[in-house]
């Protein structure tokens, strides 16, 4: 009977072994796929920003041509050596010149007023206690949503909780009244290490956390998956010291990083008139 009954617990024990290391191995993989995610989504991010530069750094050095043509042309004119077919085509540079400006001004304008527009309709629309878990900025032509992990997800784990459901809510409105925008969850740690089933470490659990928040806002919220990346940067994008609780508890967020798609900003270089 006892040999029976040693038999069985063997038996027990083995198959609960064989299910913990397929949820590992199952962990491991969905791990990989959000990581090679969340480097393709921060690449772009980075273009996307680069472009930004690239046409501030163009409505600079167009202003500065224009007016060296301006006066080139005054020049012209006061001096009386140049024909009227050399004006008139400097006058026709100049007025190109004007024009390409202005549209590049009027884009990044656009762009701007959106993304105050967002930031507007998003923090009015947050109470006073959700404010104090919930930070929103706008750097750089991209909107920046930060969470506080407290709130938004079970203590030490990458569940959301119930608490957190009005303030996601909220956001996926915002998400979903925006189309023409890219969304990237990025989840952050602090440098405290963390090993528990099926979380290795603080990798782990920053991207899991953040494809939490994302399957959260598709499933739920019904937010178009194509628009949706998760990643996770682990401890190693610190806002704040670790060596304090209040810092630590700075870098355990959860940021939704709102960009405009990089097509559009690839349609405003194509239409260099320049070119």
């Amino acid at each position: 009977m006892k040999k029976v009954f040693y038999l069985a617990l063997v038996v027990v024990i083995g198959l609960s072994s064989c299910a913990s290391k397929k949820d590992l191995v199952n962990c491991q993989t969905e791990n990989r796929q959000l990581q090679g995610q969340y480097q393709s989504t921060k690449e772009e991010l980075a273009a996307s920003k680069s472009r930004v530069a690239s046409l501030e750094e163009q409505i600079k050095n167009l202003t500065a041509a224009n007016q060296a043509l301006q006066k080139s042309l005054d020049n012209s004119l006061t001096a009386g050596s140049q024909g009227n077919v050399n004006i008139a085509k400097l006058v026709d540079q100049i007025n190109e010149s004007n024009q390409y400006i202005r549209h590049l001004v009027e884009m990044k304008s656009k762009s701007d007023s959106l993304n105050l527009v967002l930031t507007n309709n998003l923090t009015r629309s947050l109470s006073k206690e959700e404010l104090k878990d919930v930070d929103v900025q706008v750097l750089k032509g991209v909107v920046y949503i930060s969470l506080n992990d407290n709130m938004l997800y079970k203590t030490g784990s990458y569940e959301i909780s119930s608490r957190a459901e009005e303030t996601l809510s909220k956001i996926a409105k915002i998400i979903m009244d925006y189309k023409d925008y890219e969304v990237l969850v990025e989840g952050n740690t602090d440098n405290v290490p963390i090993k528990r089933e099926n979380i290795r470490n603080n990798w782990d659990l920053s991207c899991l956390r953040a494809s939490s928040v994302v399957q959260h806002l598709q499933d739920k919220y019904g937010v178009d998956p194509k628009r949706l990346t998760a990643g996770g940067r682990g401890e190693y994008n610190p806002i704040a010291d670790n060596d304090n609780e209040v810092g630590k508890q700075r870098n355990r967020r959860t940021q939704i990083i709102i960009t405009p798609q990089l097509d559009q900003f690839m349609d405003l270089l194509d239409a260099n008139p320049a070119k």
